[in-house]
């Protein structure tokens, strides 16, 4: 089993910043694509960003593409969200996630294998 795990969260002003981290562990030889997902009272989850073990392929969801950066460091099977020019609607649970090995990449953006527990994002106007 993988287990993931977020931090960095908390209160910003909007225009502000935060990083957000999520550290996997277990099986972590499992982990393919990482990403984040969001989900704001009373609406629905939504993608955020993904990438792929090797960097090279970055999804972003329209929302956040220009404001917000994922990143990720295979060695400490970590995933990091870097938020830029935080604006209230970024307010929301966000979630770590990830997709099992030599399942297909599109599930990253769809349907994950695993979750983190989420981590609150507020962000004041």
């Amino acid at each position: 089993q993988v287990q993931l795990v977020e931090s960095g969260g908390g209160l910003v002003q909007a225009g502000g910043s935060l990083r957000l981290s999520c550290v996997g562990s277990g099986r972590t030889d499992n982990i393919y694509y990482m990403g984040w997902f969001r989900q704001a009272p009373e609406k629905e989850r939504e993608f955020v960003a993904a990438i792929s073990p090797s960097l090279l392929s970055i999804f972003y969801g329209d929302s956040v593409k220009g404001r917000f950066t994922i990143s990720r460091d295979n060695a400490k099977s970590t995933v990091y969200l870097q938020m830029n020019n935080l604006k209230p609607e970024d307010t929301a649970v966000y979630f770590c996630a990830a997709v099992r090995r030599f399942r297909p990449s599109e599930l990253i953006r769809s349907n994950p294998d695993y979750w983190g527990q989420g981590i609150q994002v507020t962000i004041s106007s």
